[in-house]
């Protein structure tokens, strides 16, 4: 679960430390050995693409550490980030299942996803978005969340927001940790990574697999009398690898790469002669993932340390293909994406930094199904700019600009605003920001036969939000609450009468957020986060809606799967130095579905979720550890027609040595 414990008091970030977060690409965090918890503040780099003190920081950001994640034994992406605020998280059944998360009522793929530094979508995704599913968190160090449209630094697809994701960096001596756990659902999972730094070299060397045997995800009330149902079996094999080389004193290099291989045996939908009436298959498919991100760059450090230069390349391709016994569903889509980049930060003054930058993006898919065949690409030429400026140690502000030529739709210009206000003397911060965006629409939404439109416009956006936090009793409290505001046109939709991508010309998506967090006693903390999220799509009469929008009346409608209220409640309690106690409490209210086997739309029941974990070090090498998920046993769909998970009990040993 993230941080609990309000923000340590704001302090001057000193220049070596922000010298060394310099060769940091934007939307990558520090790693552990770059910041000391006793002497630094938090850092926020996702907000600016520059290391910030959190506290200076405008922009809605979320944090989730290392220790967070070891805290409470999540073992999935889906996991770290269900309990946040201001995020839907949306999964088709257990472990392995396709996962969407929707930002502030946005849609799924206006999520700009990076897995240090790398961009993560999927092009061959039919609407271009990162399966979160596939990604485990064995390996992370932490992980961003940033909250609002941030085009004017990222690009397309950062409507919704961006999530960054940072692997861990070698440090100190060679060190050796692995864990095995078992449990419910048919799990064993297990971990090894060597990692630790030499003068010049540091290294990290991590793999990691992932199995559940026996998911039940069909609902038997979807199924005819007598009809099997069969659960998921899902494995994942990750293998990562990070090396940071300081070459010289001004000049560093930096690699890291990750492969994913990944099989889901699932049920698809059938819809058989002379009904075809929807009904889940008697046998299942197997889906197969396979990914590879890789990235190398050099980092060259001139002017005493003013001035960090960092330019290099990224790659990510997939593979994803489905074989069984159900031919309507069998197929491949195959997609690749490559990153050249060149950015330079430059310390004007203390407090005054200016960030410019430009990339090359070209991507392509190939697709090969029963019904179509896709084979396109496209790219984008990017450049960016960003000054980020601090006024009498109180107002402290970041503006950026971009500019973006589209291959296939043009020019875009976006911006981002952002400014906070500090009054020390109160412990009071108030915060704004302003911001565009835009994101193209994908080569499957475009030039997939049938069902692709190429007129399709880019979906924009332009949102604001503004809010406070404050700090109260000894800084043992913290609370804040954010509204926010997003007006979004040519929302990306299909035509259920026709199958066709179409545009739904506006959608206005607005709420709050708000939060307490406490810091009860040294060793017991608690956050409470609460978010209100409002989303209506707006048509002229007589054009469809989309079937990802469930009709209000003939001009406006409800987008799919964006509940109204969320509510987390997280606690931590050491009781003693070697035992370690944490819960978390997730609530989401109902919200607007589609039938899983129709064209109908459902209001789809909410549901809360209790998980309870604990970790007691035996020795300095052995940890025991346990957790229970879902601890009443809640029964729910999300989305409609997939169970999610219910009690489940797990435990295992980690060794570090």
């Amino acid at each position: 679960m993230p941080s609990l414990a309000p923000s340590r008091s704001r302090r001057a970030l000193p220049a070596a430390a922000l010298l060394a977060f310099a060769c940091v690409p934007p939307a990558l965090a520090q790693t552990a050995d770059d910041q000391n918890a006793g002497d630094l503040p938090t850092i926020v780099v996702s907000a600016t693409g520059i290391p910030t003190p959190e506290d200076e920081v405008a922009s809605s950001v979320s944090i989730v550490t290392e220790q967070d994640i070891a805290r409470n034994q999540q073992r999935t992406l889906p996991d770290v980030l269900q309990s946040l605020p201001g995020l839907n998280v949306v999964q088709t059944g257990g472990p392995g299942g396709t996962t969407s998360v929707f930002i502030r009522g946005t849609n799924s793929n206006h999520v700009k996803v990076l897995i240090d530094g790398i961009d993560a979508g999927n092009p061959a995704a039919t609407n271009g978005a990162f399966d979160f599913g596939k990604l485990l968190a064995s390996d992370l160090e932490r992980v961003e969340v940033l909250r609002g449209p941030q085009s004017g630094l990222y690009g397309s697809d950062a409507i919704g927001g961006v999530i960054s994701v940072t692997t861990k960096k070698g440090e100190g001596p060679p060190k050796v940790t692995a864990y095995a756990e078992g449990g419910a659902l048919g799990t064993f999972n297990q971990y090894a990574s060597l990692t630790g730094a030499t003068e010049k070299l540091a290294y990290s060397f991590n793999v990691t697999h992932f199995s559940s045997t026996d998911t039940p995800v069909t609902p038997q009330n979807i199924v005819p009398p007598g009809w099997p149902t069969n659960p998921n079996a899902y494995d994942n094999w990750t293998y990562s690898t990070r090396l940071d080389w300081q070459a010289t004193e001004t000049f560093a290099v930096n690699f890291v790469a990750r492969y994913i291989d990944t099989s889901l045996a699932f049920t698809p939908d059938t819809y058989p002669p002379p009904t075809y009436t929807g009904i889940p298959a008697a046998l299942r498919s197997t889906a197969y993932a396979s990914m590879f991100f890789t990235k190398g760059e050099g980092v060259w450090t001139a002017l005493d340390g003013s001035l960090v230069t960092t330019f290099g390349v990224s790659d990510m391709s997939s593979s994803n293909p489905t074989v069984g016994p159900n031919p309507d569903v069998n197929g491949t889509y195959d997609g690749d994406r490559q990153v050249y980049y060149v950015r330079s930060n430059y310390l004007v003054a203390p407090g005054q930094n200016l960030l410019v930058g430009a990339e090359r993006r070209n991507e392509s898919m190939t697709s090969s199904t029963a019904y179509a065949s896709v084979d396109a690409s496209t790219g984008d030429t990017g450049v960016y700019a960003e000054y980020q400026g601090n006024l009498w140690n109180r107002l402290f502000f970041a503006a950026n600009v971009r500019y973006d030529a589209d291959d296939s739709f043009g020019d875009h210009t976006t911006f981002r605003l952002a400014p906070a206000l500090l009054f020390d003397e109160t412990g009071t911060k108030l915060k704004a920001s302003y911001g565009t965006g835009f994101k193209a629409p994908t080569l499957y939404q475009l030039y997939a036969p049938y069902y692709g439109n190429l007129s399709l416009q880019p979906e924009e956006s332009e949102g604001w939000d503004a809010g406070f936090e404050q700090k109260a009793f000894g800084e043992r409290v913290l609370f804040g609450v954010t509204y926010f505001h997003n007006n979004i046109t040519n929302l990306i939709s299909y035509d259920p009468a026709t199958y066709q991508n179409v545009n739904i010309p506006s959608a206005v998506s607005q709420g709050v957020e708000a939060f307490v967090a406490v810091k009860v006693t040294d060793r017991i903390d608690a956050r409470v986060d609460y978010t209100y999220t409002d989303v209506v799509g707006y048509v002229p009469p007589g054009q469809p809606f989309g079937a990802a929008c469930a009709p209000i009346n003939a001009t406006s409608c409800y987008p799919l799967r964006r509940p109204n209220n969320k509510v987390s409640l997280t606690l931590g309690w050491r009781p003693t130095d070697e035992l370690d106690l944490s819960a978390s409490l997730v609530y989401a209210s109902s919200w607007w579905d589609i039938v899983r086997l129709t064209s109908n739309y459902i209001d789809q029941p909410g549901y809360t979720v209790v998980n309870l974990a604990a970790n007691y070090r035996l020795n300095a090498v052995t940890t025991v550890f346990g957790r229970i998920d879902n601890l009443f046993n809640q029964t729910y769909e999300n989305p409609n027609g997939f169970l999610a998970p219910g009690f489940g009990a797990y435990g295992g040993v980690k060794l570090a040595w």
